[in-house]
């Protein structure tokens, strides 16, 4: 079992939770995820590593009610715990594999959209611990939906907070605060991380791409299963089939077809559009299983 030892509510539908798990806080890395369950009979939840602490052993996460498994695990309380706490899952984001010195000499931009700020700061972080400084947007709906602020004020170099209805700091989209700062502000990125909801995500590369500027994207939001069997997280990359969970999360988000991903996450909703997809995408349509290469 993996006791809770925190649990909080963000925003309305957004949980944070701080749970014991000694073996993964050892090992993870920013970028990688996590699996949950509650029980023996629970769904298997796949869940970004919101943060971790190797000395204390603990990792946290953070997620939003989008069904009734997560409804239920918002109901959870310190001193609960989870049945299963499996990870750390998929490939951590690439920076961590770089030079640090030469990190340092990059200019980098991390936009971050609703949950997907829970993600974004673990990378942040991991770099600013490092000596690196990055230019960080945050988007939200609302005042009321933002999240880790003062988390990430804390780590960013420059923190960008913008609000949809103007509720909060300034009104407007992520993009318009990339024109913004590359545009009327003059700055030049060598690449830009993207981590929100898909339609973010594509209009984010849209822009970047015209703006010159490399951009990673995480995949996180479209998993199910988490391991490659279900095939939710399948999309094209560069006109090849890839898995988000096995060969991810994080992409080349100018390769990305988005518009065929968003149809087929809409899909994989139904069971009658699972079987569609599995009918189309015949033995391709499954990433891990070991049958299907």
């Amino acid at each position: 079992m993996y006791p809770i030892l925190k649990a909080e509510k963000l925003a309305e539908k957004i949980y944070l939770m701080v749970v014991k798990a000694p073996r993964v806080a050892k090992n993870c890395q920013p970028g990688e995820f996590i699996i949950v369950k509650i029980d023996e009979v629970g769904e298997r939840i796949p869940l970004t590593i919101c943060d971790y602490n190797r000395e204390e052993g603990t990792v946290t996460i953070v997620f939003q009610i989008v069904g009734a498994s997560t409804e239920r695990m918002s109901s959870l309380k310190a001193g609960d715990a989870f049945h299963d706490f499996v990870g750390p899952l998929g490939n951590p984001s690439e920076f961590v594999h770089e030079d640090i010195e030469s990190l340092k000499n990059k200019k980098m931009l991390f936009v971050a959209g609703g949950v997907g700020t829970a993600p974004v700061y673990p990378q942040v972080k991991w770099l600013h611990e490092h000596g690196v400084d990055v230019d960080v947007i945050v988007g939200a709906k609302n005042k009321d939906l933002l999240i880790l602020e003062e988390e990430m004020k804390a780590v960013a170099g420059n923190l960008y907070i913008t609000t949809d209805d103007g509720s909060y700091v300034r009104k407007g989209m992520v993009t318009d605060v990339i024109k913004d700062l590359v545009n009327v502000q003059g700055n030049k990125y060598d690449v830009c991380v993207a981590i929100g909801p898909m339609i973010m995500m594509k209009f984010v590369c849209l822009l970047t791409k015209e703006l010159e500027i490399p951009t990673i994207v995480s995949l996180n939001p479209i998993m199910v299963d988490g391991t490659g069997m279900c095939g939710a997280c399948r999309v094209t990359v560069g006109g090849k089939v890839k898995f988000a969970c096995v060969d991810g999360p994080e992409f080349d988000g100018h390769a990305i077809n988005f518009d065929e991903a968003m149809k087929r996450q809409q899909m994989y909703k139904t069971e009658e559009g699972r079987a569609i997809l599995k009918l189309r995408e015949g033995d391709t349509h499954h990433g891990g299983c070991g049958n299907c290469h």
